[in-house]
């Protein structure tokens, strides 16, 4: 490789991890305001479920309000849930997707640098050529095994996620219909 590739390798390099930064920083906003309106929520919730409680006139009547508050704090305690996974889902989508972008180029250059060695390559070196080969094709199909465990692995963790959110609200109503 010459000065002039290795320079451009690393400002690529750069352009990424600051794309990946600023990649991190939106999702970390979108956490931040999240939590500043899931706030502003409990404490106008909190003024309107306290203006109830000082309302009620007897025991039976306090029951109620506090049956008729369960579900909706469930409720809210599932969607907070679900979006704070759908902001980590969806950043860690676009890092995936540049990690892949990434090492797709890196993966095409590497193979380029080999296809030049092995064109210079002196003759009797067919053998190490081979090998040299055979480990990079390894290396790139453990990789690709690896991407697509990975995706199956996210795939079902946000489908037990979404089924415990759906159960924990279901169970919430059952409980207040009793």
């Amino acid at each position: 490789m010459t000065v002039e590739q290795i320079v451009n390798v690393q400002k690529t390099n750069v352009e990424t991890l600051f794309g990946l930064t600023g990649t991190a920083f939106e999702g970390i906003e979108k956490l931040v305001e999240l939590n500043l309106q899931v706030a502003k929520s409990a404490i106008a919730d909190a003024a309107a479920n306290t203006k109830a409680a000082l309302s009620v006139k007897d025991a039976q009547e306090l029951l109620a309000l506090q049956s008729s508050l369960l579900q909706p704090a469930a409720e809210k305690a599932a969607a907070y849930s679900r979006y704070v996974y759908e902001i980590a889902a969806s950043t860690g989508a676009e890092v995936t997707r540049v990690a892949e972008a990434t090492g797709a180029e890196a993966q095409a250059k590497f193979m380029a640098i080999v296809d030049t060695a092995v064109k210079n390559a002196p003759a009797g070196t067919e053998n190490a050529v081979a090998l040299v080969k055979s480990a990079v094709a390894a290396a790139n199909n453990a990789f690709e095994s690896v991407q697509k465990a990975g995706k199956q692995a996210a795939e079902v963790a946000e489908a037990n996620f979404n089924a415990m959110s759906s159960t924990a609200v279901r169970a919430t109503k059952t409980k207040r219909a009793a």
